[in-house]
C-alpha cells in the first residue's frame, strides 16, 4: 500500500500579489447615517503580501510590511463634534494640525510607489492589489464622498472594487458553522451585517481586539490580523463588493458644492455617544 502525498488544502491559488486594508475615520455627529456629508478625519492603511507565493500563484502566508497613517484637516466642517471626539478619540488639535485629503492622498501615492505597487508616472498598477475594509463604507461611501468634497478624481489606484472583509468571515462561517448549529434569530439579516471587528477575531479563535476600537489606525491593524487569518485558513481574498466612483448623494450640487439644503441634521447634537466595547 502506497501513502499519498500530503496536499495542504489551505495552500490554495490567490488572484492578487498585495492587499492594501484601510479602515477610515470620518467626520460624525450623533444620529447621522451614511446619507451624511462625512469627510475623511484618519487615513490609516496596511500593506499586506505574500511570504510564500509559489510559481502557480498558491499561497496561505501574508504578513504586513508596511504601514501608512495620516490625521486629515476637514474643509466643510473644520470644527469636530464632541461625539466625534468621543468616539474616535481623534481631537480638534490632531486635524488643525493635519494636511488636507489632497495632501495626503498625494503623499500616501509616495507610499504605494515607494513599495512598488503603483508606476510613479504613469499611476498604473505594477502588481495585482486590492483595497480590504471591513464592510463596504470605506471606500464606497466615505472615500467617494470625500474625494467630491476636496474636488478631486478618485484616483485610478482607489477606483477598483474592494474585499469586504465580514463577507469573507461570513463565508467562513458559513462553512464551518453552519446556520443549524446557532441559535435561531427572529430578524434574518444580510451576510456579514452583524459582524463586528471583535466578533470576526472570535469567531477565528484569535485574541481580542487591540488597541482602542474605532481608532483607524488600531481597527486596520485589526482586520490585517483577520485577513493574515483567513489566509491561513485557506480562504481566497477576491474582490467581493463593487465600487461606484460616480456614485451622488442628494446634497452634492457642482463643482464640489454642498448644498446645506439637503443635508439631514441630528436631532440631538448634544447627544454623547456610549462606546461599547463589543461594538
Amino acid at each position: 500500500m502506497t501513502n499519498e502525498p500530503f496536499i495542504d488544502r489551505t495552500y490554495v491559488k490567490q488572484s492578487h500579489d498585495a492587499f492594501l486594508v484601510l479602515d477610515v475615520e470620518a467626520t460624525c455627529m450623533p444620529g447621522t447615517d451614511f446619507n451624511y456629508p462625512n469627510e475623511i478625519i484618519e487615513w490609516p492603511v496596511l500593506l499586506l503580501r505574500w511570504k510564500d507565493r509559489d510559481s502557480v500563484g498558491r499561497a496561505n502566508r501574508l504578513e504586513v510590511v508596511d504601514e501608512f497613517r495620516s490625521f486629515v484637516k476637514p474643509i466643510w466642517k473644520p470644527q469636530l463634534s464632541p461625539f466625534c471626539t468621543a468616539l474616535t478619540g481623534i481631537t480638534q488639535a490632531d486635524v488643525d494640525n493635519a494636511p488636507p485629503f489632497t495632501a495626503v492622498i498625494a503623499t500616501f501615492r509616495e507610499f504605494l510607489t515607494r513599495n512598488g505597487l503603483i508606476d510613479p508616472v504613469t499611476n498604473s498598477a505594477l502588481v495585482r492589489f486590492c483595497w480590504c475594509t471591513d464592510g463596504p463604507w470605506d471606500v464606497r461611501d466615505f472615500v467617494v464622498k470625500q474625494c467630491f468634497i476636496s474636488k478631486i478624481p478618485i484616483p485610478p489606484w482607489l477606483a477598483g472594487d474592494v474585499i469586504d472583509v465580514r463577507r469573507v468571515v461570513s463565508k467562513w462561517q458559513e462553512k464551518h458553522d453552519p446556520p443549524a448549529k446557532r441559535p435561531k434569530s427572529s430578524f434574518p439579516q444580510p451576510q456579514g451585517t452583524y459582524l463586528p471587528i471583535p466578533r470576526q477575531l472570535h469567531l477565528l479563535g484569535l485574541a481580542p481586539f487591540e488597541g482602542r476600537q474605532h481608532c483607524g489606525i488600531d481597527d486596520t491593524r485589526n482586520v490585517a490580523r483577520i485577513i493574515v487569518e483567513l489566509a491561513r485558513r485557506g480562504m481566497r481574498l477576491r474582490p467581493n463588493t463593487p465600487i461606484n466612483p460616480n456614485r451622488r448623494w442628494p446634497w452634492m450640487g457642482r463643482y464640489g458644492k454642498i448644498l446645506e439644503d439637503y443635508v439631514v441634521y441630528p436631532a440631538y447634537p448634544a447627544f454623547q455617544p456610549q462606546v461599547s466595547p463589543n461594538l
